[in-house]
């Protein structure tokens, strides 16, 4: 929080958010074959298992401009555990969540593709877009938790589900041949949604498939791996979403609003605040700022031990504007870096003009 008498300060405030995504992303009961138990892993035989290949369902580029933020649960009790035997992931999720940075982003407009060539099944549009924060939002949501979603037959017993699309984007109706790549409609947060993205489910004769192992005969990670995409994904447990500059400290809830996108800061803003958000952090990583001023002098230069693991990381580090008139005009460049052991994980730099 800024100091009421303006003096310089640190902030170095991190966040975890974990109700948020706990009502990440379920599949909508009307768009599915209904189920009153958690789903078991797909098991396959070796025949059955490679008659379908699968892209991505969204027009971006992984690692760039989206992310994968949750995998499928591969742990059949209350516990969960994703295919990398990470915790990216949350009981009884049944897909693989695609996910963008912000919903200013999400307006602009991200396509969610259909992932392979196929019939569209059933289809679900009109419901609003709205980040789901607690529990009265959970229960408003009631049976529509996948929101607009899309079904498409891929034939031989393969299906894809697609949750969260955009209210009222959805460009395909029922019976309609897709191939792949096919604009479905555009990335959203309908449904039981705490973030921008598509979810997407693959299914082979109505059970669950994890598509980044494929045919396997017990639950767990320890297993051996025949991914279903049509080109290599890597496990990514930990990463960026987006990182900016604001004029005060930052919730979560503003920075996947968009609210300090693109924001302008002059010699009169309150402050100066460098942000970060993350996915996946684990106790015993290590965080590292440094804040650099127009004339090059370091105003920040400080490192952090994470002390408790993070589905999503909020963390920020900036310098008040003592009496409204003590940030320098010019270019200030924010630096992070996230260790784990001696190993980077990710670093990100990010430029401002005040003017």
């Amino acid at each position: 929080m800024i100091s009421r008498n303006k003096k310089f300060f640190l902030l170095a405030i991190a966040f975890g958010f974990g109700l948020a995504l706990i009502f990440a992303s379920i599949e909508a009961q009307k768009l599915e074959r209904p189920s009153q138990n958690k789903p078991e892993i797909a098991q396959l035989s070796p025949s059955d298992s490679q008659t379908t290949r699968f892209a991505i369902p969204i027009d971006c580029k992984l690692g760039d401009d989206c992310f994968i933020m949750h995998y499928v649960d591969r742990d059949p009790t209350p516990k969960e555990i994703d295919f990398g035997c990470g915790r990216q992931t949350y009981d009884g999720h049944k897909g693989t969540d695609f996910g963008i940075s912000d919903l200013q982003k999400m307006k602009q407009g991200v396509p969610v593709v259909a992932a392979a060539d196929g019939t569209v099944l059933r289809v679900r549009d009109g419901i609003a877009d709205k980040l789901v924060r607690d529990r009265a939002d959970v229960e408003a949501v009631g049976d529509m938790e996948c929101g607009n979603g899309v079904v498409i037959d891929h034939g031989n017993d393969w299906e894809t589900q697609y949750c969260h699309l955009r209210n009222s984007s959805i460009a395909i109706s029922p019976n309609t041949q897709v191939t792949k790549g096919t604009t479905l409609g555009m990335v959203g947060s309908s449904g039981l949604a705490s973030f921008p993205h598509v979810h997407l489910t693959v299914r082979y004769r109505g059970e669950v498939v994890d598509p980044f192992v494929g045919v396997d005969s017990t639950p767990g990670c320890e297993v051996d791996r025949n991914p279903l995409w049509e080109e290599s994904l890597d496990y990514v447990p930990t990463g960026l979403i987006e990182a900016g500059f604001a004029n005060k400290a930052p919730t979560q809830a503003e920075i996947w609003q968009g609210k300090f996108s693109g924001i302008s800061l002059s010699e009169s803003s309150p402050a100066l605040v460098f942000w970060v958000h993350a996915f996946g952090v684990l106790a015993g990583d290590r965080e590292s700022f440094k804040l650099t001023a127009p004339d090059g002098k370091v105003e920040i230069d400080r490192d952090n031990n994470l002390e408790k693991p993070f589905r999503t990381w909020v963390t920020f580090a900036g310098k008040s504007n003592k009496d409204g008139n003590s940030l320098r005009s010019g270019v200030w460049r924010g630096e992070y870096k996230l260790m784990r052991r001696d190993s980077l994980v990710f670093q990100i730099d990010r430029d401002i003009k005040v003017n």
